[in-house]
């Protein structure tokens, strides 16, 4: 194959890509730069012969030029589709895009709350009234149990009054609170239930919403209830928990995963004891709860940099 006829085997796989798989226009064009770009990076090497080093040599180029990994992927996605077509055209050795991966996409560092702006926005009343409404009693009592135990909205949802049993004496429920003992018992990921301690502040806003509660309306035991008396969904709490931001003056974009994020945080901060927060999060391996050791050291050095005289930059 010739220089010249390289570009003409992409033209014909995008055609079959139009008219046998129907994509889009705006997808046959980006197809088309990601193909064009590895003409150009291979400076016109015949496709036959481009080797899984090649692949992997371009892959670095793009890396080196800053372009993002997701990108990078993306463009061997459409790189190892081609290769494939290619191969049913003519005589291939192998794939040469199989084996190589794009760069690792690094990993975001969860959004936690300042201490303080967690505790005010859990707290937090409408100015002026003493007293809250019955639906303002179920949010605070929520907000408060989110921060307070590390719940998924989820689990939060899934939650009962109390324990019930099934008709061969397995639990009914996917969890439940126990005041008495200051315990939520939740089923998280993988069927896996796990006890989380309730703080003060958490049991003082559930017993004052249990005064309150009225019978749900769907028979449950559902413990947190919408405005039509039937269990709450996740979405419904974290519209409450947006809308209760806003109201409270909070300077961040808030969800009840932030929340989350938070209290796994301010124990870590606190205790210093990862095992811990890896039980109370619920996680099955350390490595998911170690990302906030990350945000620990983070809170660390904005403290240093604030406290210490040498380390403000002058």
């Amino acid at each position: 194959m010739e220089s010249a006829s390289e570009l003409d085997w992409v033209e014909r796989y995008l055609a079959q890509l139009a008219t046998q798989r129907q994509l889009s226009p705006h997808t046959i064009s980006a197809y088309r730069r990601d193909l064009r770009q590895l003409h150009l990076l291979a400076k016109g090497m015949p496709w036959q012969q481009v080797r899984q080093a090649d692949i992997r040599r371009l892959t670095a180029i793009l890396h080196a030029q800053e372009l993002g990994p997701r990108s990078i992927a993306r463009k061997l996605s459409s790189w190892r589709g081609f290769f494939g077509w290619l191969s049913h055209q003519v005589s291939l050795a192998a794939n040469p895009t199989d084996g190589v991966r794009a760069p690792k996409r690094p990993r975001p560092l969860p959004k936690a709350l300042a201490v303080d702006d967690a505790v005010q926005l859990v707290s937090s009343t409408p100015p002026g009234r003493a007293t809250l409404t019955s639906a303002e009693l179920c949010n605070r009592a929520m907000f408060e149990l989110l921060y307070s135990s590390g719940l998924r909205v989820a689990e939060l949802a899934g939650l009962d009054v109390a324990y019930s049993k099934g008709r061969h004496g397995e639990p009914a429920s996917l969890g439940w609170i126990d005041l008495a003992s200051g315990d939520v018992l939740v089923t998280g990921k993988g069927n896996k239930m796990r006890t989380v301690p309730i703080g003060s502040h958490a049991r003082t806003a559930l017993a004052a919403w249990l005064a309150v509660r009225p019978p749900p309306a769907d028979g449950s035991g559902a413990l947190f209830l919408s405005e039509r008396g039937t269990r709450v969904s996740p979405r419904v709490v974290q519209l409450r928990l947006k809308q209760h931001a806003i109201a409270a003056g909070t300077p961040v974009h808030v969800h009840p995963h932030m929340l989350r994020h938070s209290f796994a945080s301010h124990v870590l901060q606190s205790s210093g004891d990862l095992r811990a927060v890896q039980d109370m999060l619920g996680h099955a391996s350390i490595t998911s709860t170690q990302v906030y050791t990350a945000l620990d050291f983070q809170h660390l050095a904005a403290v240093y940099d604030q406290a210490h005289p040498r380390a403000k930059a002058k």
